[in-house]
């Protein structure tokens, strides 16, 4: 079955940074398009960064500059490095994969900013 699993959350301080990791099984990964979402309490998910197959990326306004979404096909892994961190980026992230219609969604990771 697909698989997708995040870690690297927790809780840092406002100016912090902390690196998520999102590791792919059941699936091509080389050849999906691999983003990070987010979605805080109550509010809409909404897309954070995104890398395609050939590593093209795109970011959401908010984060460009201070986040940076890479992959290591060798590892089946998507990060994201996350930098500068304000209380607003505090949420609930979510790693997909994504293949023509399908989308595979991990279980979350929570990253929380203040001080």
């Amino acid at each position: 079955q697909v698989q997708l699993a995040e870690s690297g959350g927790g809780l840092v301080q406002p100016g912090g940074s902390l690196r998520l990791s999102c590791a792919a099984s059941g699936i091509i990964f080389s050849i999906h398009t691999m983003s990070w979402y987010r979605q805080a309490s109550g509010k809409q998910r909404e897309l954070v960064a995104a890398i395609t197959s050939t590593g093209s990326t795109n970011y959401a306004d908010a984060v460009k500059g201070r986040f940076t979404i890479s992959r290591d096909n060798a590892k089946n892994t998507v990060y994201l490095q996350m930098n500068s961190l304000k209380p607003e980026n505090t949420s609930f992230y979510y790693c997909n994969g994504r293949l023509v219609q399908l989308d595979y969604w991990g279980q979350g990771t929570q990253v929380t900013v203040s001080s």
